[in-house]
Protein backbone atom coordinates (compact mmCIF):
# COMPACT_ATOMS: atom_id res chain seq x y z
CA UNK A 1 0.00 0.00 0.00
CA UNK A 2 2.98 2.06 0.72
CA UNK A 3 4.79 1.33 -2.52
CA UNK A 4 0.97 2.32 -4.52
CA UNK A 5 0.85 5.68 -2.57
CA UNK A 6 4.21 6.26 -3.17
CA UNK A 7 3.66 5.79 -7.38
CA UNK A 8 0.29 8.26 -6.89
CA UNK A 9 2.29 11.05 -5.27
CA UNK A 10 5.14 10.85 -7.73
CA UNK A 11 2.87 10.92 -10.86
CA UNK A 12 2.95 14.07 -13.02
CA UNK A 13 -0.52 14.78 -12.22
CA UNK A 14 -0.19 15.57 -8.41
CA UNK A 15 2.85 17.03 -8.83
CA UNK A 16 1.54 19.60 -11.13
CA UNK A 17 -1.55 20.36 -9.03
CA UNK A 18 0.61 21.14 -6.26
CA UNK A 19 2.91 23.44 -8.14
CA UNK A 20 -0.46 25.02 -9.36
CA UNK A 21 -2.01 25.23 -5.90
CA UNK A 22 0.91 27.11 -4.83
CA UNK A 23 1.49 29.61 -7.46
CA UNK A 24 -2.63 30.43 -7.39
CA UNK A 25 -2.14 30.81 -3.77
CA UNK A 26 1.00 33.37 -4.45
CA UNK A 27 -0.72 35.19 -7.12
CA UNK A 28 -3.88 35.55 -4.83
CA UNK A 29 -1.59 37.24 -2.45
CA UNK A 30 0.31 39.59 -5.04
CA UNK A 31 -3.47 40.73 -6.55
CA UNK A 32 -4.66 41.16 -2.69
CA UNK A 33 -1.76 43.60 -2.74
CA UNK A 34 -2.17 45.01 -5.61
CA UNK A 35 -5.68 45.38 -5.36
CA UNK A 36 -5.77 46.60 -1.69
CA UNK A 37 -2.41 48.78 -1.72
CA UNK A 38 -2.60 50.05 -5.46
CA UNK A 39 -6.61 50.12 -7.00
CA UNK A 40 -8.22 50.89 -4.32
CA UNK A 41 -6.37 53.95 -2.79
CA UNK A 42 -7.20 55.11 -6.86
CA UNK A 43 -10.79 53.80 -6.99
CA UNK A 44 -11.48 56.06 -3.46
CA UNK A 45 -9.56 59.07 -5.02
CA UNK A 46 -11.67 58.93 -7.98
CA UNK A 47 -15.15 58.27 -6.18
CA UNK A 48 -14.28 61.39 -3.20
CA UNK A 49 -11.97 59.41 -0.83
CA UNK A 50 -14.27 56.63 -0.24
CA UNK A 51 -12.50 54.03 1.52
CA UNK A 52 -14.86 50.63 0.52
CA UNK A 53 -13.35 48.11 3.25
CA UNK A 54 -15.05 50.97 5.74
CA UNK A 55 -18.44 51.08 4.00
CA UNK A 56 -21.17 48.64 6.47
CA UNK A 57 -24.79 48.85 7.53
CA UNK A 58 -24.87 48.93 11.30
CA UNK A 59 -27.73 46.92 12.73
CA UNK A 60 -26.51 47.57 15.95
CA UNK A 61 -24.56 50.27 17.79
CA UNK A 62 -21.58 49.21 19.84
CA UNK A 63 -22.26 49.96 23.45
CA UNK A 64 -19.73 52.03 25.51
CA UNK A 65 -18.95 52.13 28.85
CA UNK A 66 -18.31 54.98 31.03
CA UNK A 67 -14.76 54.21 31.21
CA UNK A 68 -14.28 54.19 27.75
CA UNK A 69 -13.98 49.92 27.43
CA UNK A 70 -16.75 48.60 24.66
CA UNK A 71 -19.23 46.14 26.48
CA UNK A 72 -21.12 45.41 23.34
CA UNK A 73 -19.22 45.61 19.90
CA UNK A 74 -20.54 47.10 16.81
CA UNK A 75 -22.87 44.56 14.72
CA UNK A 76 -22.53 45.70 11.02
CA UNK A 77 -22.73 44.55 7.43
CA UNK A 78 -19.38 45.19 5.74
CA UNK A 79 -20.88 45.46 2.26
CA UNK A 80 -17.15 47.53 1.68
CA UNK A 81 -15.14 44.42 1.99
CA UNK A 82 -17.25 42.56 -0.51
CA UNK A 83 -16.72 45.23 -2.92
CA UNK A 84 -13.60 44.87 -2.70
CA UNK A 85 -13.67 41.37 -3.26
CA UNK A 86 -15.66 41.38 -6.33
CA UNK A 87 -12.90 44.23 -7.43
CA UNK A 88 -10.08 41.39 -6.54
CA UNK A 89 -11.96 38.48 -8.29
CA UNK A 90 -12.43 40.72 -11.47
CA UNK A 91 -8.58 41.48 -11.37
CA UNK A 92 -7.56 37.50 -10.84
CA UNK A 93 -10.10 36.75 -13.11
CA UNK A 94 -8.69 39.10 -15.87
CA UNK A 95 -4.91 38.15 -15.21
CA UNK A 96 -5.50 34.73 -15.52
CA UNK A 97 -7.45 35.08 -18.84
CA UNK A 98 -4.28 37.28 -19.91
CA UNK A 99 -1.98 34.05 -18.54
CA UNK A 100 -4.33 31.78 -20.55
CA UNK A 101 -4.27 33.90 -23.66
CA UNK A 102 -0.50 33.65 -23.40
CA UNK A 103 -0.04 29.96 -23.12
CA UNK A 104 -2.69 29.51 -25.67
CA UNK A 105 0.03 31.47 -28.61
CA UNK A 106 2.70 29.41 -27.66
CA UNK A 107 1.37 26.16 -28.14
CA UNK A 108 1.93 25.02 -31.67
CA UNK A 109 -1.08 24.41 -34.01
CA UNK A 110 -1.40 20.49 -35.03
CA UNK A 111 0.01 19.37 -37.86
CA UNK A 112 -2.13 19.33 -40.91
CA UNK A 113 -3.41 15.72 -41.94
CA UNK A 114 -1.75 13.66 -44.72
CA UNK A 115 -4.64 13.55 -47.18
CA UNK A 116 -5.81 10.86 -47.46
CA UNK A 117 -4.85 7.93 -50.70
CA UNK A 118 -7.02 6.22 -52.81
CA UNK A 119 -8.97 3.91 -51.06
CA UNK A 120 -8.52 0.11 -51.50
CA UNK A 121 -11.69 -0.04 -52.74
CA UNK A 122 -10.84 2.67 -55.46
CA UNK A 123 -8.05 1.07 -56.55
CA UNK A 124 -10.09 -2.21 -57.47
CA UNK A 125 -12.52 -0.08 -58.99
CA UNK A 126 -10.14 1.30 -61.51
CA UNK A 127 -8.63 -1.82 -61.91
CA UNK A 128 -11.85 -3.28 -63.11
CA UNK A 129 -12.71 -0.62 -65.12
CA UNK A 130 -9.08 -0.66 -66.91
CA UNK A 131 -9.46 -4.41 -67.23
CA UNK A 132 -13.22 -4.00 -69.16
CA UNK A 133 -11.40 -1.44 -71.72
Amino acid sequence: MLKEFKDFIMTGNVIDLAVAVLLAGALGLVVGGFVSDIMMPIVGHFTGGVDFAELKVVLDDAVVGADGAVIKAENAIMYGKWINAIINLIIVGFVLFMIVKAYNKTKTPPAPAAPAGPSELDILKEIRDSLKK
